[in-house]
């Protein structure tokens, strides 16, 4: 009975086993195929490789050409000055807003490439009149003089960025208290600002939302903008938000007071202004407008006091 059933499925079990071998061997000769999220992902991969080509072709010519060389070779002229400096100009490169995203050894080369510029141009401009030394130590001075030209621009800068955000610090507290008091939550608030202008405290603003977004604390992301801004008025509202949150004051109540105070304080600096408008316009008076004056007036008086003094000595 076993013979005569073996008999029979031998010949459908020796069809599967060939059938089988033959789709194993088409398998390994067949070209390999990658799944279908692997083509996708190589796709989108290629997309943005596309993207990125395009976005970085359609920049101008000086930005992909010529300032990655300039950049390396600030930074290894920055490598021959002391490196003790670079947490400080780090920080005040932040301060002014990261111009043109430059690091602090950019900076420092930047001071070096300045200093010798002035340097070999005065040289050559007044060898030719002057003494060898004389020209040594006038393009010495100017070396000196291009070395704080660079310093002089990234401070005033700083005070530049500084001055916005505080002038744009009052009418952004009283935008976020209108939207903290119409239910939005303190971030949303800050974010919202921040879409409706741009100036650097608005920038400033969504890189602390952003900060949030990414895990940091609330009062970490605030003291941080502090500490990139510098301005006094940003610190003091941040410690009073942050205290007022410690103790579980209300926030749209706080940003209510603080916005008034600064209302208060940003009028109190423009009457002080004014009232050093008149002292400020003593010195162009009397260097500019005072002799005018007297020319224009005692002008025409001056040819008889001339012939008077002529027919006084004469008699």
């Amino acid at each position: 009975m076993l013979t005569e059933f073996a008999g029979l499925v031998s010949p459908f079990l020796f069809a599967a086993l060939v059938a089988l071998a033959v789709v194993l061997v088409w398998m390994a000769f067949a070209p390999a195929r990658p799944p279908r999220q692997v083509e996708e992902r190589l796709e989108d991969y290629l997309d943005r490789a596309d993207m990125v080509l395009e976005g970085e072709m359609s920049q101008p010519f000086v930005s992909r050409v010529i300032l990655p060389p300039a950049r390396s070779g600030l930074s290894l002229l920055g490598r021959i000055l002391p490196q003790g400096s670079i947490p400080a100009i780090q920080h005040q490169l932040v301060m002014a807003g990261n111009p043109g995203s430059m690091t602090a050894l950019d900076f420092m080369g930047l001071r070096v490439l300045v200093a010798l510029l002035m340097a070999v141009g005065a040289f050559l401009l007044v060898n030719r009149n002057q003494g060898f030394t004389r020209s040594l130590l006038f393009s010495l001075a100017m070396a000196v003089m291009g070395y704080l030209l660079v310093t002089y621009w990234l401070k005033r800068r700083v005070r530049k960025r500084q001055y916005q955000i505080q002038r744009a610090l009052p009418d952004a507290l009283d935008m976020l208290t209108i939207g903290v008091e119409a239910g939005l939550a303190f971030e949303s608030a800050l974010l919202r600002v921040g879409e409706r202008w741009d100036n650097p405290l608005t920038q400033e603003f969504r890189r602390a939302v952003a900060e949030m977004r990414m895990g940091t604390s609330r009062n970490v992301a605030l003291q941080r903008m502090v500490e990139r801004t510098g301005v006094q008025d940003l610190r003091t509202f941040v410690a009073v938000l942050i205290q007022s949150s410690t103790l579980g004051v209300s926030i749209a109540e706080v940003l209510h007071t603080q916005a008034a105070q600064m209302r208060v304080k940003r009028r109190q600096r423009a009457e002080e202004l004014a009232r050093q408008a008149g002292v400020k316009m003593v010195i162009p008076l009397a260097l500019f407008i005072f002799p005018a004056m007297l020319v224009v007036i005692l002008g025409p008086t001056i040819p008889a006091f001339i012939d008077l003094f002529r027919t006084l000595g004469g008699g």
